[in-house]
Protein backbone atom coordinates (compact mmCIF):
# COMPACT_ATOMS: atom_id res chain seq x y z
CA UNK A 1 0.00 0.00 0.00
CA UNK A 2 1.23 3.04 -1.01
CA UNK A 3 2.15 6.08 1.75
CA UNK A 4 1.68 9.61 -0.06
CA UNK A 5 2.06 12.09 2.71
CA UNK A 6 3.66 10.61 5.63
CA UNK A 7 7.05 12.07 6.55
CA UNK A 8 5.89 15.51 6.62
CA UNK A 9 5.39 15.78 9.92
CA UNK A 10 8.46 14.08 11.47
CA UNK A 11 10.87 14.39 8.04
CA UNK A 12 12.04 10.86 7.94
CA UNK A 13 11.81 9.36 5.01
CA UNK A 14 9.08 7.18 6.21
CA UNK A 15 8.12 5.76 2.00
CA UNK A 16 11.97 4.87 1.77
CA UNK A 17 11.87 3.15 5.17
CA UNK A 18 8.68 1.33 4.72
CA UNK A 19 9.80 -0.28 1.29
CA UNK A 20 12.44 -2.12 2.85
CA UNK A 21 10.18 -3.07 5.41
CA UNK A 22 7.75 -4.81 3.20
CA UNK A 23 10.66 -6.53 1.16
CA UNK A 24 12.40 -7.97 4.13
CA UNK A 25 8.62 -9.34 4.87
CA UNK A 26 8.28 -10.89 1.51
CA UNK A 27 11.73 -12.75 1.68
CA UNK A 28 10.00 -15.67 2.21
CA UNK A 29 7.13 -15.81 -0.08
CA UNK A 30 10.35 -14.99 -2.39
CA UNK A 31 12.04 -18.06 -1.60
CA UNK A 32 8.82 -19.87 -2.46
CA UNK A 33 8.96 -17.97 -5.45
CA UNK A 34 12.04 -19.46 -6.82
CA UNK A 35 11.11 -23.15 -5.44
CA UNK A 36 7.75 -22.98 -7.17
CA UNK A 37 9.77 -21.95 -10.25
CA UNK A 38 11.96 -25.10 -10.07
CA UNK A 39 8.94 -27.36 -9.32
CA UNK A 40 7.46 -25.54 -12.60
CA UNK A 41 10.51 -26.71 -14.66
CA UNK A 42 10.62 -29.98 -13.11
CA UNK A 43 6.67 -30.63 -14.32
CA UNK A 44 7.68 -29.31 -17.28
CA UNK A 45 10.67 -31.54 -17.97
CA UNK A 46 8.53 -34.56 -16.70
CA UNK A 47 6.16 -33.39 -19.94
CA UNK A 48 8.79 -34.04 -22.09
CA UNK A 49 10.17 -37.28 -21.00
CA UNK A 50 6.31 -38.57 -21.22
CA UNK A 51 6.44 -37.64 -24.39
CA UNK A 52 9.42 -39.46 -25.56
CA UNK A 53 8.44 -42.41 -23.52
CA UNK A 54 5.16 -42.54 -25.75
CA UNK A 55 6.56 -42.24 -29.00
CA UNK A 56 9.74 -44.40 -28.10
CA UNK A 57 6.57 -47.19 -26.83
CA UNK A 58 4.45 -46.48 -30.52
CA UNK A 59 7.64 -47.45 -32.26
CA UNK A 60 8.57 -50.44 -30.05
CA UNK A 61 4.82 -51.43 -30.82
CA UNK A 62 5.24 -51.06 -34.49
CA UNK A 63 8.22 -53.71 -33.98
CA UNK A 64 6.19 -56.17 -31.91
CA UNK A 65 3.72 -56.41 -34.72
CA UNK A 66 3.90 -59.77 -36.33
CA UNK A 67 2.11 -58.07 -39.76
CA UNK A 68 6.05 -56.30 -39.81
CA UNK A 69 8.05 -59.00 -40.29
CA UNK A 70 5.39 -60.92 -43.06
CA UNK A 71 5.47 -57.46 -45.08
CA UNK A 72 6.59 -58.26 -48.50
CA UNK A 73 7.41 -55.62 -51.58
CA UNK A 74 6.19 -56.50 -55.10
CA UNK A 75 8.46 -55.80 -57.85
CA UNK A 76 7.24 -56.29 -62.13
CA UNK A 77 9.73 -56.67 -64.83
CA UNK A 78 8.11 -54.83 -66.91
CA UNK A 79 6.17 -51.61 -65.49
CA UNK A 80 4.48 -51.02 -69.00
CA UNK A 81 2.25 -54.15 -68.92
CA UNK A 82 1.65 -55.33 -65.52
CA UNK A 83 2.67 -52.87 -62.00
CA UNK A 84 1.90 -54.43 -58.63
CA UNK A 85 2.40 -53.60 -54.74
CA UNK A 86 1.36 -55.48 -52.16
CA UNK A 87 -1.49 -54.43 -49.72
CA UNK A 88 -1.09 -57.33 -47.02
CA UNK A 89 0.90 -60.49 -46.01
CA UNK A 90 1.12 -61.65 -49.67
CA UNK A 91 3.51 -64.66 -49.69
CA UNK A 92 7.08 -64.02 -50.78
CA UNK A 93 7.84 -65.71 -54.48
CA UNK A 94 7.72 -65.18 -58.35
CA UNK A 95 4.61 -65.00 -59.89
CA UNK A 96 3.93 -64.67 -63.90
CA UNK A 97 1.33 -62.71 -64.83
CA UNK A 98 0.39 -62.83 -68.52
CA UNK A 99 -2.04 -60.37 -69.45
CA UNK A 100 -4.43 -61.60 -73.03
CA UNK A 101 -6.90 -58.60 -72.73
CA UNK A 102 -7.05 -55.54 -70.52
CA UNK A 103 -10.48 -54.42 -69.35
CA UNK A 104 -12.28 -51.46 -71.43
CA UNK A 105 -15.03 -49.24 -71.15
CA UNK A 106 -17.91 -49.47 -73.61
CA UNK A 107 -18.71 -46.56 -76.28
CA UNK A 108 -21.60 -45.96 -78.07
CA UNK A 109 -22.31 -42.70 -80.69
CA UNK A 110 -25.49 -41.74 -82.62
CA UNK A 111 -25.67 -40.84 -86.29
CA UNK A 112 -25.27 -37.20 -87.29
CA UNK A 113 -27.31 -35.21 -87.02
CA UNK A 114 -27.87 -31.82 -88.15
CA UNK A 115 -30.74 -30.46 -86.89
CA UNK A 116 -32.67 -29.94 -83.10
CA UNK A 117 -33.65 -33.53 -81.17
CA UNK A 118 -36.70 -32.11 -80.40
CA UNK A 119 -39.18 -33.41 -77.12
CA UNK A 120 -38.92 -36.82 -75.98
CA UNK A 121 -37.87 -38.82 -73.28
CA UNK A 122 -34.67 -40.75 -72.24
CA UNK A 123 -33.92 -43.46 -69.92
CA UNK A 124 -30.20 -44.89 -69.56
CA UNK A 125 -28.75 -47.64 -67.07
CA UNK A 126 -25.65 -49.00 -66.65
CA UNK A 127 -26.28 -52.36 -66.58
CA UNK A 128 -24.38 -56.03 -66.41
CA UNK A 129 -26.80 -58.07 -68.15
CA UNK A 130 -29.02 -56.94 -71.14
CA UNK A 131 -31.82 -59.29 -70.64
CA UNK A 132 -34.46 -59.49 -70.92
CA UNK A 133 -35.07 -58.28 -68.22
CA UNK A 134 -32.41 -56.07 -67.67
CA UNK A 135 -29.68 -56.77 -64.71
CA UNK A 136 -28.85 -53.40 -63.32
CA UNK A 137 -24.85 -53.09 -62.23
CA UNK A 138 -25.19 -52.81 -58.20
CA UNK A 139 -25.30 -50.11 -56.52
CA UNK A 140 -27.08 -48.02 -59.66
CA UNK A 141 -30.33 -47.06 -60.77
CA UNK A 142 -32.26 -45.88 -63.78
CA UNK A 143 -31.73 -42.17 -65.30
CA UNK A 144 -35.27 -40.75 -66.86
CA UNK A 145 -34.90 -37.54 -68.16
CA UNK A 146 -37.35 -35.50 -70.19
CA UNK A 147 -37.36 -33.22 -72.74
CA UNK A 148 -40.53 -31.08 -73.45
CA UNK A 149 -39.11 -28.16 -75.52
CA UNK A 150 -39.27 -29.64 -79.17
CA UNK A 151 -36.24 -27.34 -80.03
CA UNK A 152 -33.53 -29.58 -77.92
CA UNK A 153 -30.60 -29.63 -78.92
CA UNK A 154 -28.15 -32.56 -79.01
CA UNK A 155 -25.86 -30.55 -76.34
CA UNK A 156 -28.65 -29.58 -73.86
CA UNK A 157 -28.96 -33.55 -73.76
CA UNK A 158 -25.52 -34.42 -73.59
CA UNK A 159 -25.43 -31.42 -70.46
CA UNK A 160 -28.28 -33.36 -68.38
CA UNK A 161 -26.74 -36.70 -69.13
CA UNK A 162 -23.09 -35.14 -67.43
CA UNK A 163 -25.02 -33.14 -64.83
CA UNK A 164 -27.15 -36.80 -63.62
CA UNK A 165 -23.72 -38.35 -62.57
CA UNK A 166 -25.04 -41.96 -62.96
CA UNK A 167 -21.34 -43.02 -64.70
CA UNK A 168 -21.96 -42.15 -68.06
CA UNK A 169 -19.71 -39.72 -69.63
CA UNK A 170 -21.96 -38.00 -73.03
CA UNK A 171 -20.18 -35.86 -75.40
CA UNK A 172 -21.02 -34.45 -78.75
CA UNK A 173 -18.56 -34.56 -82.02
CA UNK A 174 -18.79 -33.04 -84.82
CA UNK A 175 -17.95 -33.44 -88.25
CA UNK A 176 -16.64 -31.17 -91.17
CA UNK A 177 -20.03 -30.26 -92.36
CA UNK A 178 -20.98 -29.30 -88.88
CA UNK A 179 -23.38 -32.48 -88.12
CA UNK A 180 -22.97 -33.69 -84.85
CA UNK A 181 -22.95 -36.97 -82.93
CA UNK A 182 -23.94 -37.89 -79.38
CA UNK A 183 -21.65 -40.03 -78.10
CA UNK A 184 -21.82 -41.90 -74.88
CA UNK A 185 -18.86 -43.15 -72.60
CA UNK A 186 -18.82 -45.51 -69.57
CA UNK A 187 -17.33 -44.93 -66.96
CA UNK A 188 -16.31 -48.07 -65.76
CA UNK A 189 -14.80 -50.89 -68.24
CA UNK A 190 -15.51 -54.32 -68.18
CA UNK A 191 -18.81 -56.24 -69.21
CA UNK A 192 -20.80 -55.25 -65.75
CA UNK A 193 -20.66 -51.77 -67.02
CA UNK A 194 -22.75 -51.37 -70.14
CA UNK A 195 -25.08 -48.65 -71.13
CA UNK A 196 -28.54 -49.29 -71.95
CA UNK A 197 -30.47 -46.53 -73.70
CA UNK A 198 -34.50 -46.83 -73.92
CA UNK A 199 -37.09 -43.77 -74.70
CA UNK A 200 -38.69 -41.40 -77.54
CA UNK A 201 -35.53 -40.38 -78.98
CA UNK A 202 -35.21 -43.54 -81.48
CA UNK A 203 -31.32 -41.64 -82.29
CA UNK A 204 -30.46 -42.18 -79.12
CA UNK A 205 -31.50 -45.77 -78.23
CA UNK A 206 -29.32 -48.93 -77.84
CA UNK A 207 -29.82 -52.46 -77.00
CA UNK A 208 -28.82 -55.47 -78.33
CA UNK A 209 -31.05 -56.75 -81.62
CA UNK A 210 -32.49 -53.21 -81.67
CA UNK A 211 -32.46 -51.88 -84.94
CA UNK A 212 -31.71 -48.20 -85.92
CA UNK A 213 -30.46 -46.13 -82.95
CA UNK A 214 -26.80 -45.90 -81.54
CA UNK A 215 -23.79 -47.87 -82.66
CA UNK A 216 -21.20 -49.40 -80.65
CA UNK A 217 -17.80 -48.00 -81.36
CA UNK A 218 -15.97 -50.23 -78.67
CA UNK A 219 -17.32 -52.86 -76.64
CA UNK A 220 -17.02 -53.43 -73.00
CA UNK A 221 -14.69 -56.12 -72.27
CA UNK A 222 -13.30 -57.60 -68.90
CA UNK A 223 -9.77 -57.82 -68.45
CA UNK A 224 -8.05 -61.55 -68.93
CA UNK A 225 -4.81 -62.57 -67.62
CA UNK A 226 -3.08 -65.86 -65.66
CA UNK A 227 -0.77 -65.70 -62.77
CA UNK A 228 1.24 -68.48 -62.68
CA UNK A 229 -0.74 -70.52 -65.85
CA UNK A 230 -4.28 -69.55 -63.56
CA UNK A 231 -6.61 -68.16 -65.23
CA UNK A 232 -8.27 -64.66 -63.92
CA UNK A 233 -10.66 -61.73 -64.85
CA UNK A 234 -11.73 -58.56 -63.81
CA UNK A 235 -13.88 -56.24 -65.16
CA UNK A 236 -11.13 -53.40 -63.95
CA UNK A 237 -7.46 -53.16 -65.00
CA UNK A 238 -6.71 -52.22 -61.04
CA UNK A 239 -6.85 -56.00 -59.44
CA UNK A 240 -7.17 -56.32 -55.53
CA UNK A 241 -8.45 -59.41 -55.63
CA UNK A 242 -6.64 -61.92 -57.83
CA UNK A 243 -4.33 -63.16 -55.00
CA UNK A 244 -4.13 -62.28 -51.21
CA UNK A 245 -2.15 -59.15 -50.59
CA UNK A 246 -1.74 -58.25 -53.99
CA UNK A 247 -2.42 -55.57 -55.81
CA UNK A 248 -1.77 -55.81 -59.57
CA UNK A 249 -2.60 -52.95 -62.61
CA UNK A 250 -2.69 -54.67 -66.18
CA UNK A 251 -1.61 -51.63 -68.42
CA UNK A 252 -0.88 -53.53 -71.65
CA UNK A 253 -1.41 -57.34 -73.05
CA UNK A 254 1.65 -59.16 -72.74
CA UNK A 255 3.62 -60.91 -70.23
CA UNK A 256 5.53 -59.60 -66.50
CA UNK A 257 7.19 -61.44 -63.82
CA UNK A 258 6.35 -59.98 -60.56
CA UNK A 259 8.55 -60.97 -57.54
CA UNK A 260 6.84 -60.86 -53.94
CA UNK A 261 9.81 -60.38 -51.42
CA UNK A 262 10.92 -59.45 -47.55
CA UNK A 263 10.04 -55.81 -47.17
CA UNK A 264 13.62 -55.25 -45.57
CA UNK A 265 13.01 -51.00 -46.55
CA UNK A 266 9.97 -51.21 -44.16
CA UNK A 267 11.91 -53.20 -41.25
CA UNK A 268 14.66 -51.48 -41.81
CA UNK A 269 12.65 -48.23 -41.26
CA UNK A 270 10.83 -49.24 -38.16
CA UNK A 271 14.28 -50.01 -36.55
CA UNK A 272 15.66 -47.08 -37.07
CA UNK A 273 12.56 -45.46 -35.85
CA UNK A 274 12.74 -47.56 -32.83
CA UNK A 275 16.45 -46.33 -32.23
CA UNK A 276 16.05 -42.99 -33.19
CA UNK A 277 12.91 -42.71 -30.01
CA UNK A 278 15.49 -44.36 -27.70
CA UNK A 279 18.36 -42.16 -28.23
CA UNK A 280 16.08 -39.40 -27.82
CA UNK A 281 14.70 -40.26 -24.67
CA UNK A 282 18.46 -41.62 -23.15
CA UNK A 283 20.05 -38.00 -24.43
CA UNK A 284 17.36 -35.89 -22.63
CA UNK A 285 17.56 -38.20 -19.59
CA UNK A 286 21.37 -37.55 -19.67
CA UNK A 287 21.03 -33.67 -19.66
CA UNK A 288 18.32 -32.83 -17.32
CA UNK A 289 20.19 -35.40 -14.68
CA UNK A 290 24.06 -34.17 -15.04
CA UNK A 291 26.14 -32.30 -13.03
CA UNK A 292 28.32 -30.21 -15.15
CA UNK A 293 30.87 -29.58 -12.55
CA UNK A 294 33.04 -27.06 -14.82
CA UNK A 295 30.01 -24.66 -14.66
CA UNK A 296 28.65 -25.87 -11.31
CA UNK A 297 25.50 -26.09 -12.59
CA UNK A 298 22.78 -28.88 -12.49
CA UNK A 299 20.28 -30.42 -14.63
CA UNK A 300 16.36 -30.07 -13.48
CA UNK A 301 16.24 -33.02 -12.52
CA UNK A 302 19.36 -34.02 -11.22
CA UNK A 303 19.05 -36.77 -8.46
CA UNK A 304 15.56 -37.37 -9.32
CA UNK A 305 14.74 -40.69 -8.08
CA UNK A 306 12.13 -41.38 -11.06
CA UNK A 307 14.63 -40.13 -13.93
CA UNK A 308 17.35 -41.80 -12.78
CA UNK A 309 15.40 -45.19 -12.09
CA UNK A 310 13.58 -44.66 -15.70
CA UNK A 311 17.39 -44.86 -17.31
CA UNK A 312 18.69 -47.24 -15.92
CA UNK A 313 16.05 -49.38 -16.81
CA UNK A 314 15.97 -48.52 -20.43
CA UNK A 315 19.92 -49.25 -20.19
CA UNK A 316 19.05 -52.64 -18.45
CA UNK A 317 16.45 -53.74 -21.37
CA UNK A 318 18.25 -52.87 -23.95
CA UNK A 319 21.17 -55.00 -22.83
CA UNK A 320 18.99 -58.25 -21.81
CA UNK A 321 18.46 -61.37 -24.17
CA UNK A 322 15.61 -62.92 -25.06
CA UNK A 323 15.06 -66.86 -25.42
CA UNK A 324 12.15 -67.84 -28.42
CA UNK A 325 14.61 -66.91 -31.52
CA UNK A 326 17.29 -69.55 -32.59
CA UNK A 327 19.32 -67.24 -34.44
CA UNK A 328 19.55 -63.67 -32.52
CA UNK A 329 19.24 -63.22 -28.62
CA UNK A 330 20.27 -59.68 -28.12
CA UNK A 331 19.83 -56.63 -29.59
CA UNK A 332 23.64 -56.33 -30.15
CA UNK A 333 23.27 -59.80 -31.94
CA UNK A 334 21.60 -57.93 -34.81
CA UNK A 335 23.44 -55.07 -34.95
CA UNK A 336 22.19 -52.69 -32.24
CA UNK A 337 25.54 -51.85 -30.26
CA UNK A 338 24.86 -50.12 -27.02
CA UNK A 339 27.79 -46.92 -26.52
CA UNK A 340 29.31 -45.67 -23.87
CA UNK A 341 26.76 -42.38 -23.59
CA UNK A 342 23.78 -44.97 -23.09
CA UNK A 343 22.73 -44.70 -26.73
CA UNK A 344 22.17 -47.43 -29.08
CA UNK A 345 24.01 -47.45 -32.76
CA UNK A 346 23.02 -49.87 -35.49
CA UNK A 347 26.12 -51.38 -36.90
CA UNK A 348 24.73 -51.83 -40.31
CA UNK A 349 26.57 -54.79 -42.03
CA UNK A 350 25.13 -56.81 -39.04
CA UNK A 351 21.77 -55.32 -39.25
CA UNK A 352 21.48 -55.94 -42.96
CA UNK A 353 22.76 -59.43 -42.75
CA UNK A 354 20.20 -59.69 -39.63
CA UNK A 355 17.08 -58.26 -42.46
CA UNK A 356 17.84 -61.06 -44.52
CA UNK A 357 16.19 -63.55 -42.11
CA UNK A 358 13.20 -61.82 -41.56
CA UNK A 359 11.35 -65.07 -39.71
CA UNK A 360 13.84 -65.10 -36.74
CA UNK A 361 14.33 -61.52 -36.67
CA UNK A 362 10.57 -60.95 -36.03
CA UNK A 363 10.65 -63.41 -33.07
CA UNK A 364 13.78 -61.06 -31.43
CA UNK A 365 10.82 -58.46 -31.10
CA UNK A 366 7.46 -59.65 -31.30
CA UNK A 367 7.54 -62.78 -29.49
CA UNK A 368 5.34 -63.04 -26.40
CA UNK A 369 5.58 -65.53 -23.44
CA UNK A 370 3.52 -65.34 -20.98
CA UNK A 371 5.04 -67.81 -18.66
CA UNK A 372 8.51 -66.69 -19.34
CA UNK A 373 9.10 -62.54 -19.20
CA UNK A 374 12.59 -63.54 -20.66
CA UNK A 375 11.54 -64.61 -23.48
CA UNK A 376 9.17 -61.58 -24.18
CA UNK A 377 10.56 -59.69 -27.67
CA UNK A 378 11.98 -56.32 -27.31
CA UNK A 379 9.06 -54.87 -29.43
CA UNK A 380 6.82 -56.20 -26.81
CA UNK A 381 8.69 -55.24 -23.59
CA UNK A 382 9.62 -51.86 -24.53
CA UNK A 383 5.72 -51.37 -25.19
CA UNK A 384 5.27 -52.55 -21.79
CA UNK A 385 8.19 -50.44 -20.08
CA UNK A 386 6.15 -47.50 -21.68
CA UNK A 387 2.38 -48.64 -20.62
CA UNK A 388 3.88 -49.49 -17.32
CA UNK A 389 6.01 -46.42 -16.32
CA UNK A 390 3.02 -43.73 -17.95
CA UNK A 391 -0.12 -45.68 -16.95
CA UNK A 392 -1.89 -44.90 -14.14
CA UNK A 393 0.16 -46.08 -11.48
CA UNK A 394 3.45 -45.70 -13.06
CA UNK A 395 5.94 -43.95 -11.29
CA UNK A 396 6.35 -41.60 -13.91
CA UNK A 397 2.96 -40.58 -13.12
CA UNK A 398 3.00 -40.52 -9.41
CA UNK A 399 6.08 -38.58 -9.55
CA UNK A 400 4.56 -35.69 -11.71
CA UNK A 401 1.39 -36.26 -9.59
CA UNK A 402 3.95 -35.60 -6.78
CA UNK A 403 5.40 -32.17 -8.31
CA UNK A 404 1.97 -31.17 -9.08
CA UNK A 405 0.60 -31.41 -5.45
CA UNK A 406 3.95 -29.67 -4.45
CA UNK A 407 3.98 -26.90 -6.28
CA UNK A 408 -0.23 -26.19 -5.61
CA UNK A 409 1.10 -26.80 -1.93
CA UNK A 410 3.81 -24.00 -2.55
CA UNK A 411 1.57 -21.27 -4.61
CA UNK A 412 -1.01 -22.00 -1.45
CA UNK A 413 1.36 -21.08 1.30
CA UNK A 414 2.72 -17.69 -1.04
CA UNK A 415 -1.26 -16.60 -0.93
CA UNK A 416 -1.52 -17.37 2.69
CA UNK A 417 1.87 -14.96 3.56
CA UNK A 418 0.94 -12.21 0.68
CA UNK A 419 -2.14 -11.83 2.67
CA UNK A 420 -0.37 -11.92 6.31
CA UNK A 421 2.30 -9.17 4.61
CA UNK A 422 -0.70 -6.88 3.29
CA UNK A 423 -2.09 -6.96 7.09
CA UNK A 424 1.20 -6.23 8.43
CA UNK A 425 1.79 -3.37 6.02
CA UNK A 426 -1.63 -2.04 6.73
CA UNK A 427 -1.03 -1.99 10.54
CA UNK A 428 3.19 -0.54 10.09
CA UNK A 429 1.50 2.22 8.18
CA UNK A 430 -1.13 3.42 10.06
CA UNK A 431 1.63 3.24 13.70
CA UNK A 432 4.25 4.96 11.04
CA UNK A 433 1.10 8.02 10.15
CA UNK A 434 0.53 8.10 14.11
CA UNK A 435 3.57 8.69 14.91
CA UNK A 436 4.52 11.16 11.64
CA UNK A 437 1.50 12.87 13.64
CA UNK A 438 2.73 13.34 17.26
CA UNK A 439 6.32 14.05 15.66
CA UNK A 440 4.49 17.06 13.84
CA UNK A 441 2.52 18.25 17.01
CA UNK A 442 6.07 18.37 18.85
CA UNK A 443 7.71 19.92 16.48
CA UNK A 444 4.74 22.46 16.28
CA UNK A 445 5.23 22.93 19.88
CA UNK A 446 8.46 23.56 19.84
CA UNK A 447 8.54 25.85 17.47
CA UNK A 448 5.88 27.53 19.61
CA UNK A 449 7.93 27.60 22.44
CA UNK A 450 11.15 29.02 20.26
CA UNK A 451 8.96 32.36 19.09
CA UNK A 452 7.74 32.97 22.70
CA UNK A 453 11.29 32.82 24.05
CA UNK A 454 12.31 35.41 21.10
CA UNK A 455 9.59 37.41 21.64
CA UNK A 456 10.26 37.78 25.66
CA UNK A 457 14.12 38.00 24.66
CA UNK A 458 13.11 41.41 22.99
CA UNK A 459 10.91 42.60 25.28
CA UNK A 460 13.24 42.45 27.99
CA UNK A 461 16.19 43.76 25.85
Amino acid sequence: MAISSTGIGSGLDVSSIMSQLVTLERKPIATLQTAATKIQTQISAYGKVQSLVSTLRDTAAALGSSSLWKQTSATSSDTTTVSAATTGSAAAGEYTVAVSSIARAQTLYSRALSSAVGAGTMTIQIVQEYGPPPVLKDGTSALDLTFTDPGTTVEQVRDRINAAGIGVTASVVRDATGAARLALTSQSTGLGSRIMVTGDFADFNYQPGLVGGMTQAQAAQNAQFTINGVPAESGSNQVSNAMDGLSLILVKEGTAKVTLSNDETAQKKAIDDFVAAYNALNNYLAEQTKYDAGTKKAGNLQGDSAAMRLRSELRSLAQSSSGLSTAFKTLSSVGLEMQKDGTLKANSTRLAEALKQPTELGKLFTSSDAVTVSNNGFGVRFRQLGDTVTGTDGFLTSRTDSLQGKLKRNQTEQERLEERVVRWQTRLEKQYQALDAKMGSINALSSYVSQQVAQWNKSTG
